[in-house]
């Protein structure tokens, strides 16, 4: 089947793990990943977007993203355990040695589908429409909205908690029109435990991914949080307390506020995207304990701790087998293609989101490696002029870097970065880069956690 199963209505599946464990089960299944997993039907409209005028281009981008969303009055259909089913769905049916579960994490996607390790996420995202547009700057009135409506869900769903997360910077389109609620298990979802009993081997490891990324938050109730703010161009006190740059960045774009309107912080959580719930861990403990199973937890500061390390990864395991290991992919966010990386003997660098402080990051990583022939690069679209965006010509900068050529893959970089059409572009650009057809040989995941056990970013703990 060329598409996933049809998602329940509550679910965003254009968010990180949704498409990430997409990516991850379609490469385990020997299988591509056209245009982020969405409809088919998409690909010509979106393709073309480019042509609209960028102001109704990132309206309708907005408006169909909040139409993911579900109704505040229909809150209470949300179900936890449909959430989980559909995600187990994606998957082959066949015995894996390891099965992952937790944080995502986009370098960890490579891992996975080279490794051959199904993935399920510990926090899925349930947009939420807003009945009518917000103001984008004010945290505290989505934070009044949310309140209610956490508090129906959370009381039908009793095995998750609710981080809700308001981001004006890098969602700024779509904040207007939803609320953002991502939901952790605390505990083994039924589908989750049902997986394990029928696709981990005998003698098979789980692996708990952990991202210790937290932020500052305001406590709403036993099981919710409000976030303010996320991952990315921004830092944590910007967000609440303003900056010189978000002020300039607010005038940029017309706001009449100095800074964003945030509630104050009383605590300090599980970052609401990337960060691990340590409450799932002992449910998956005494499971294994009771059939024998090995726990394994994998720890890691911040999302991308892993993107250097798993790069090098591939670049050993193209080595031995003589497979030239001078070619990288730089990726960011969701857009992602395990299946084709792989295939075109691509070594891959996954960034968070398109943002300075991954420029940085990546950067850092080539000036600490040999020249790479070829570099190419696919940067997320998320429509805004956000505080700590790159201007384009620090990619062009950094594509510089490769001996021989450096290139975008599926971006015009004259609409970034509204450069909506790369959702649909960026695998078919990917596809016809040149190069021989590499033929899968999958890469030993007790190696490759060994491997990573060694970075002094990872820790690996054996719990049981």
């Amino acid at each position: 089947m060329r598409w996933a199963p049809h998602p329940p209505p509550a679910i965003a599946t254009f968010d990180s793990a949704t498409a990430m464990a997409m990516a991850i089960a379609r490469s385990l299944d020997g299988k591509d990943f056209p245009d982020l997993g969405q409809s088919p039907f998409l690909h010509a409209p979106v393709a073309a977007s480019d042509l609209v005028p960028r102001g109704l281009r990132s309206y309708l981008f907005a408006v169909a993203g909040a139409r993911e969303g579900v109704r505040p009055d229909r809150i209470e259909t949300v179900n936890s355990a449909k959430l989980a089913n559909w995600l187990v769905s994606l998957y082959p049916q066949r015995k894996f040695p390891i099965v992952a579960l937790g944080s995502s994490c986009g370098a960890f996607v490579h891992l996975c589908a080279a490794a051959g390790i199904p993935w399920l996420p510990q926090t899925v995202l349930v947009p939420v429409r807003r009945e009518r547009a917000g103001d984008p700057e004010d945290a505290c009135e989505a934070l009044a909205l949310g309140s209610a409506p956490g508090e129906r869900l959370l009381a039908c769903n009793p095995d998750v908690q609710l981080h809700q997360l308001h981001d004006p910077n890098q969602d700024r389109l779509m904040v207007r029109y939803m609320l953002y609620f991502r939901l952790k298990w605390r505990c083994l979802p039924e589908p989750y435990r049902d997986f394990l009993e029928r696709s981990l081997a005998p003698g098979g490891t789980i692996l708990l991914v952990a991202c210790r990324r937290s932020w500052p938050t305001v406590r709403v109730g036993p099981r919710h949080v409000f976030q303010h703010g996320a991952v990315g161009g921004a830092n944590e006190d910007e967000y609440y307390s303003g900056s010189e740059r978000v002020s300039e960045h607010l005038r940029h774009i017309g706001s009449a506020r100095p800074r964003w309107v945030s509630p104050v912080s009383d605590g300090i959580s599980p970052e609401a995207e990337w960060g691990f719930e340590d409450a799932l861990v002992d449910s998956v403990v005494a499971w294994a304990r009771a059939r024998g199973t090995r726990v394994l937890l994998l720890s890691f500061d911040r999302p991308e701790d892993l993107s250097a390390p798993i790069a090098d990864l591939y670049r050993t395991w193209y080595r031995r087998r003589s497979v030239p290991e001078d070619r990288l992919h730089v990726q960011s966010f969701i857009m992602l293609e395990p299946h084709w990386t792989m295939r075109l003997g691509l070594v891959p660098f996954w960034m968070v989101f398109n943002m300075e402080r991954s420029a940085d990051r990546l950067e850092k990583f080539l000036d600490e490696r040999p020249p790479f022939e070829e570099i190419a690069l696919t940067l997320f679209a998320h429509g805004v002029d956000s505080v700590g965006l790159p201007p384009i010509e620090r990619w062009h900068q950094l594509l510089s870097r490769a001996r021989r050529r450096g290139r975008f893959v599926g971006v015009n970089t004259r609409t970034y970065p509204a450069h909506f059409s790369v959702f649909a572009r960026y695998q078919a650009a990917l596809r016809k880069l040149k190069g021989p057809r590499i033929p899968f040989k999958q890469m030993s995941a007790e190696e490759a956690l060994h491997t990573l056990a060694e970075d002094h970013a990872m820790r690996l703990e054996q719990l049981c």
